[in-house]
C-alpha cells in the first residue's frame, strides 16, 4: 500500500474515529429563565427524567422561548458523532418552530444521529414519524404563540385600570418604607435590614430621596 495523500489520510482518520466511536445518549434541557421551576419544566426535572432514561451526559441551555442562540445545544450538536442519540424530555426543547425543528431533525438524521423524545419515542425517519414531527412541533409553535397573545392582551388591559405601572410591581408600601426610614434615625442600615427584611440598597434609595426632596 503506497502513501496516502492527504484527503486520503483525513478520510481514513474519520472512518477509523467512526469504527472506534462508542455510541452515546446525550441528554438535553433547556427552560425559560422566567418559567424555570413550572410544570415540572424545570433543568432539575428535566435532567432527572434524562439520566433516568439512560442519557448519560446532560447539557442544558437557559433561555427564553423566543431566542434561538442555544451555545450548549450547538456545542452538544457539534460533537456528536453517527450512531449517538440525543434525548430530550420534549420535542419543543431543541426546536420551537416548524422551520427550526425540521432542519434540525433532517440534520441529524442525515448524519446518523437518532432523537429521542420521552413522551414520542424515537423519531422514525419515515413518512409516518415526519407527519407526528410535523404535528408536535406545530403544536408547540401554536401554544407558544397564543402565551404570548394572551400575555401581550393581559398587560394591554391591565393599562386601562387606574394605578397601572410598568415594570416590577413594588415590594413594599410607602408606609413600610417610612417606618423604616424612622427606624434609621435610631439603628443601623443592618439592624433595620434584619427587622424588616427591606434591603439596604432599597433604604439608601429611599433616603436619598428625602434628602433631595
Amino acid at each position: 500500500m503506497g502513501k496516502l495523500t492527504a484527503d486520503e489520510q483525513k478520510e481514513y482518520e474519520r472512518l477509523k474515529a467512526r469504527l472506534e466511536h462508542q455510541p452515546t445518549v446525550y441528554g438535553y434541557a433547556r427552560v425559560s429563565t422566567h418559567a424555570q421551576a413550572k410544570d415540572g419544566n424545570s433543568l432539575e426535572a428535566q435532567t432527572e427524567a434524562l439520566r433516568g432514561a439512560g442519557a448519560m451526559e446532560v447539557v442544558s441551555d437557559a433561555y427564553t422561548g423566543t431566542k434561538t442562540d442555544r451555545p450548549e445545544l450547538n456545542h452538544l450538536l457539534e460533537k456528536m458523532q453517527e450512531g449517538d442519540t440525543i434525548m430530550v424530555t420534549k420535542l419543543d426543547r431543541i426546536a420551537r418552530n416548524l422551520k427550526q425543528g425540521i432542519e434540525l431533525i433532517d440534520g441529524l438524521a442525515e448524519r446518523g444521529i437518532k432523537v429521542h423524545v420521552l413522551n414520542m419515542g424515537l423519531i422514525d425517519d419515515t413518512s409516518t414519524g415526519r407527519l407526528i414531527r410535523n404535528i408536535m412541533l406545530s403544536f408547540a409553535e401554536w401554544e407558544r404563540d397564543t402565551i404570548m397573545e394572551r400575555t401581550r392582551e393581559g398587560k394591554e388591559i391591565a393599562k386601562t385600570k387606574e394605578g397601572y405601572k410598568e415594570g416590577r410591581p413594588r415590594k413594599y408600601t410607602d408606609a413600610q418604607i417610612d417606618l423604616a426610614l424612622e427606624l434609621l434615625k435610631e439603628y443601623s442600615y443592618k439592624q433595620v435590614t434584619e427587622k424588616t427584611g427591606i434591603s439596604r440598597a432599597t433604604l439608601v434609595r429611599a433616603k436619598q430621596k428625602t434628602i433631595s426632596v
